[in-house]
């Protein structure tokens, strides 16, 4: 792997590590908050691609393991990924994998709603799927119920991945020409 594409993967491992420390808004419907960190998912996915994303998403699934406070709301620890939220903890490397794969795909044919229905489908559907089964497993709500629940996060999902492939799209060519070849 050259130098470039690990500064790539460091820089996007930092914001989301950031991301994380942007303070989760509690919904009380169901035990899982609003947060931020998952638009910095669509965001590596769509800057970095499958391989650079997935690498960078499973150091912060590692250093989750190992207990940095990397999470939103400075949460870590093997813990997290037998909560309420380990479900969406874990749909972040699927999202990441599949926006990269598509990303990849597209190289050359990016446009706006391309993206955004990749990041959509990609994303937030996987993301909010994985997190339905495991608030079905962690809580003992029924499998409708859980993935009902995800209706609350779809307006603020929404804007994420809206606002994800803007920042692709604002990026100079030549940027994302190097992103791609990092």
């Amino acid at each position: 792997m050259k130098t470039q594409a690990i500064a790539y993967i460091g820089i996007m491992l930092a914001v989301l590590i950031v991301l994380g420390y942007v303070p989760p808004i509690a919904i009380g419907v169901i035990p899982v908050p609003i947060v931020m960190q998952n638009m910095g998912i669509f965001l590596t996915g769509l800057l970095l691609g499958q391989k650079k994303g997935t690498i960078t998403v499973l150091l912060l699934l590692i250093m989750v393991s190992i207990g940095l406070p990397v999470l939103s709301g400075g949460s870590g620890g093997v813990a997290v990924f037998y909560g309420p939220t380990g479900g969406y903890v874990i749909g972040y490397l699927i999202a990441v994998t599949v926006i990269g794969y598509g990303r990849d795909r597209l190289s050359s044919k990016v446009n706006f709603i391309r993206l955004l229905l990749l990041t959509l489908f990609g994303g937030v559907f996987i993301i909010d799927l994985c997190g339905s089964i495991g608030l079905h497993w962690h809580t003992g709500l029924s499998l409708k119920t859980a993935l009902l629940s995800n209706v609350v996060f779809i307006p603020g999902d929404l804007i994420k991945a809206v606002i994800s492939v803007i920042v692709m799209m604002r990026m100079p060519q030549q940027m994302r020409v190097k992103l791609m070849k990092a």
